[in-house]
């Protein structure tokens, strides 16, 4: 007999691949007028190609990519909702997975029944779904509609019904898809926050989502992928820079004519720091209250008129700070040339220890035109007497309260 234990992967993933066969006929009808030629009216698209991974116990696992990338088809293979075409995923313990909306719900049952259908489905008898319905009509907040069939639901009453479910059902591996985008910003927040007890229970997570400031937050992990292939699997800060690279070359790979590539109108060339008075910082790490001046350097190539400016996000891919000419009332110029857009920031309290610089151009209704991130890094000291992403030269005191 095989025994595991709590250092085994929950998760393995060896070399799957998943295809679809796309069908270019429109009707049963072509398909029987063209049987002879079939093989040219379809085509197949790989939607996974030879992914490989381990998620271990109380991982907290963000899957990023761009639209098509494959994550959503990953998350179905984990939860074994359709099965791979080549390779082999191993799993141990109860999943629960929130993947599309109003899965595994039937329409024409009331929302009590399809609580207790999906309670099922996920591996719980009737005995320990009767202990945690109350919760569960408390944490959906369905109320007095529990009892009205599900087709009448709003989408947001089906995510928040079918979150509410599989939170618990007591799963080791939770799997959840962009879903979760649809419910209300007070039900998002009551999701993150179990979200996070999960995490303290020592749960693992496995999160599809196209906020980067969302996977920065939860996880502890990010597995970027592009054309159904992982491109990067560990740090989440660079994870996330990763994907914003591809964004940027599928931008440009946009931009490409029959000619050959097209030159940018506007082309950020790099960013500089120093300290307002234009001394440079140094190999020091940045003080409390400096003042300092970040100066973004671009080439106009061709006649435009546009908008620049500069983000500080942390390592993990958090907007810290942005700034742009637009928010200052700045016109750039629009002639060809080399141009320097100096941005000065007074008495800077930022908290954290690592800031990282990048910088853009924009057309004047926001269409891209340039990108550098990273442009670099900035490095603070560390608030002694605080933490968060600002400080305060800070001071307290105690005082009674009453008579003595």
């Amino acid at each position: 007999m095989t025994t595991t234990t709590s250092s085994d992967p929950l998760v393995v993933v060896s070399h799957v691949s998943k295809r679809f066969v796309l069908h270019k006929d429109k009707s049963v009808k072509d398909r029987l007028l063209s049987w002879r030629q079939r093989n040219r009216s379809r085509s197949e698209f790989r939607a996974l190609d030879d992914v490989s991974f381990e998620i271990g116990l109380g991982e907290t696992v963000g899957l990023i990519g761009h639209n098509g990338s494959g994550k959503s088809t990953l998350l179905k293979v984990l939860g074994g909702i359709i099965e791979a075409s080549a390779g082999e995923v191993y799993r141990r313990g109860r999943i629960a997975a929130l993947l599309e909306l109003g899965a595994g719900f039937h329409p024409d049952l009331t929302g009590r029944d399809n609580v207790y259908l999906n309670a099922a489905i996920l591996g719980m008898t009737t005995a320990q779904t009767d202990r945690v319905f109350d919760d569960i009509v408390e944490f959906s907040g369905i109320g007095e509609f529990i009892d009205s069939q599900v087709k009448f639901y709003s989408s947001g009453m089906y995510v928040r019904l079918a979150f509410a479910v599989a939170v618990h059902s007591d799963p080791d591996l939770l799997l959840v898809d962009e879903v979760l985008a649809v419910g209300d910003e007070p039900f998002q927040l009551k999701c993150m926050t179990k979200i996070r007890e999960f995490q303290k229970d020592g749960r693992t997570i496995v999160l599809v989502s196209h906020s980067a400031e969302q996977v920065a937050d939860v996880c502890t992990r990010a597995i970027v992928l592009d054309g159904g292939r992982i491109v990067h699997d560990g740090d989440v800060g660079a994870g996330i820079r990763t994907l914003r690279e591809g964004y940027e070359r599928d931008r440009l790979a946009g931009e490409q004519t029959d000619e050959g590539p097209t030159q940018p109108a506007v082309e950020i060339t790099g960013v500089s720091v120093a300290r307002a008075d234009g001394a440079p910082l140094g190999d020091r790490l940045i003080e409390r209250g400096a003042d300092l001046a970040v100066t973004v350097h671009a080439q106009v190539h061709r006649p435009t008129e546009w908008v620049s400016g500069f983000t500080l996000h942390s390592s993990l891919g958090q907007a810290i700070y942005r700034l742009n000419t637009e928010g200052l009332g700045i016109d750039l110029p629009a002639e060809p040339g080399e141009y320097d857009i100096r941005f000065v920031l007074p008495a800077t309290n930022f908290g954290m220890n690592r800031l990282v610089v990048s910088a853009g151009a924009t057309t004047l209704t926001g269409e891209p035109l340039s990108l550098l991130d990273p442009a670099g890094f900035l490095d603070f000291e560390d608030d002694r007497m605080g933490a968060g992403v600002i400080q305060f030269d800070a001071s307290g005191d105690v005082s009674p309260v009453g008579g003595a």
